[in-house]
């Protein structure tokens, strides 16, 4: 049997970081198994569905390399096979109309908690009830609950888990209104894409129970089950956007790649001995549920930036000038073709020193216009008098200098040894004089990147402060 997985988020709001991570490892199990991955859109839930909801969860998918295989299904088209199941479970004698009203339930629940015990559900009045005697009312579809004994799921994270059948009861699979309960619905969809595996947070393990009903009263043959932990913030409560960003574009927005984002959430909760750094290709040969802890996981955001740093220094330059120049774009820069060039240049020993992509952005500024960057306060301090009188002295000197990277280097290790002082000395006042401040990649590269009538022009304008 090939193996089918499926990620099913609800579109009620944005991709949550623990979905993305649920969809992950759903992507994985399946690659790593040649089968196929799917997605379903659980759109039931009219009153709190959005299409927008629906466009940003498809394209965060798209950003994260997750997108199915198969055109995402939306659970709303799917009503009247959800009815169909529910009527030929009532045909089965495994179901019953249920009359109850909405008024009738509550007073029931009002006395179980006045009584300070749990509410459960008792339709027995229902069941085998002569048509003629039921109340002139639309009914709700109810399941009949096992009795006695309980059941087993054999979950691939949590190890076998069971449930007394004392705890269950008769829960409502098609409403009086004629729609499906999100439980009974997801079973019959699981069911008719032929999913194998049901991977999924586990929050939704009190859920398996009640939807093994509707499986072994169909008949149908049981998927595999494996609930995997939530995330939490890093003081161990429910990941919250008081933690940080938890949604799956605000990284994207922040500047990180996806690979990386995808890297940090395979780790969180799942690992292979000490690899820290798991591109897709490895991530989908060693991917197995058995190594999916038990326990909740805890965001870290220093250490997903450390690892997009490492994605960073990794990452392909014409892809990182795409992505910084679209940055530039949307904070209102403007720049030519020039400026492209010499941040492309650049990009080698930037990418070297940055964390996000908003980082490499930021360090790009001072190659953008033509004409000495105004220095920030703390690199104007260093343009004494004397190092104004050494840039005009070494603007001279590099005046006849071949413009290569490696001859720059040279070159101004010699002026600072005929000159008597240390190289930091000439170096630091270089800096400020063209970029602005007291850090940038390599003095070499920069004298490279902008090349040597710009170059020339900052240090002369600097030494004229």
């Amino acid at each position: 049997m090939s193996v089918r997985t499926r990620f099913a988020p609800s579109p009620t709001g944005y991709l949550h970081i623990g979905g993305a991570r649920t969809a992950l490892f759903n992507y994985l199990f399946a690659r790593r198994h040649g089968g196929q991955y799917l997605l379903r859109i659980e759109d039931t839930d009219k009153s709190r569905s959005t299409q927008q909801a629906v466009d940003q969860i498809l394209e965060s998918l798209a950003w994260l390399g997750l997108s199915p295989d198969e055109p995402p299904v939306m659970q709303s088209t799917r009503e009247a096979r959800h009815a169909e199941v529910a009527r030929e479970l009532l045909a089965k004698g495994q179901a019953y109309l249920a009359y109850d009203t909405p008024e009738e339930l509550a007073a029931a629940r009002a006395e179980a908690e006045a009584q300070k015990r749990p509410f459960k559900y008792d339709g027995s009045r229902w069941i085998g009830i002569d048509p003629s005697q039921a109340p002139s009312i639309a009914p709700a579809i109810r399941i009949k609950a096992p009795k006695g004994g309980e059941t087993l799921v054999p979950d691939l994270v949590q190890g076998d888990v069971r449930v007394n059948h004392a705890e269950l009861d008769d829960m409502i699979i098609l409403r009086s209104d004629g729609t499906p309960t999100y439980l009974h619905a997801v079973v019959v969809d699981d069911h008719d894409m032929g999913i194998t595996h049901v991977i999924r947070g586990d929050d939704h393990l009190t859920n398996t129970f009640r939807q093994c009903m509707v499986y072994d009263s169909m008949g149908w043959r049981r998927p595999a089950f494996a609930h995997i932990p939530l995330i939490h913030g890093a003081d161990g409560a429910k990941l919250s956007k008081r933690h940080g960003a938890v949604g799956a574009l605000e990284f994207r927005d922040q500047g990180l790649l996806p690979e990386a984002v995808c890297n940090y959430l395979l780790r969180l909760g799942w690992g292979h001995g000490d690899e820290e750094i798991v591109p897709r290709d490895r991530a989908i040969q060693l991917f197995d549920l058995k190594d999916v802890g038990r326990a909740a996981s805890r965001m870290d955001y220093a250490k997903l930036s450390h690892v997009n740093a490492v994605y960073l220094r990794a990452a392909d330059d014409d892809r990182l000038l795409h992505e910084v120049t679209a940055r530039l774009t949307k904070r209102g820069i403007d720049f030519g073709t020039t400026a492209a060039a010499r941040i492309r240049a650049l990009m080698p020993d930037l990418k070297e020193r940055a964390r996000t992509i908003d980082d490499l952005a930021t360090a790009t500024i001072f190659a953008i216009g033509d004409g000495a960057p105004e220095p920030d306060a703390k690199a104007a301090a260093l343009l004494t008098p004397e190092a104004r009188a050494r840039l005009a002295d070494l603007a001279q000197f590099l005046a006849d200098a071949p413009w290569e990277k490696q001859d720059l280097e040279r070159w101004l290790r010699d002026y600072a040894e005929v000159k008597g002082v240390k190289l930091g000395q000439v170096a630091q006042p270089l800096r400020v004089a063209l970029t602005g401040s007291t850090q940038s990649p390599p003095i070499d590269a920069v004298l490279v990147a902008l090349g040597r009538t710009e170059s020339l022009t900052r240090i002369a304008a600097a030494a004229n402060r």
